[in-house]
């Protein structure tokens, strides 16, 4: 896993991803999803590829509860892109790193 990826559960939600200065990806995951495993990979190199202009912080369904349940999290993956603390948008399921990078680029 890649060192740009954060983590965050119901402690530091706020902190890490609210009041932050960059766009911030959410990863709402688990240990035990396939999709949550599929899309780790592509997450890593998204890290990386836009370091600097958005932050990834991934959220482990299992420790967290209260965080996913404030975002309606039914299904994981699901990703939520957070610009100045507000929901801009949302993916549930498995992408491509072309769908996510499309869906990143459409909303910074």
């Amino acid at each position: 896993m890649s060192d740009r990826i954060a983590h965050a559960d119901d402690n530091t939600f706020d902190a890490t991803v609210l009041q932050s200065t960059e766009p911030v990806l959410v990863d709402f995951w688990a240990e035990w999803c396939g999709p949550c495993k599929m899309i780790a990979p592509i997450l890593d190199d998204v890290a990386e590829s836009y370091a600097g202009r958005l932050k990834i912080v991934k959220v482990n369904t299992d420790v967290a509860q209260k965080t996913p349940r404030n975002y309606g999290v039914r299904g994981i993956p699901m990703l939520l892109l957070f610009k100045g603390g507000k929901v801009q948008a949302t993916h549930v399921g498995a992408l491509t790193k072309s769908q996510l990078t499309s869906l990143i680029d459409k909303n910074l």
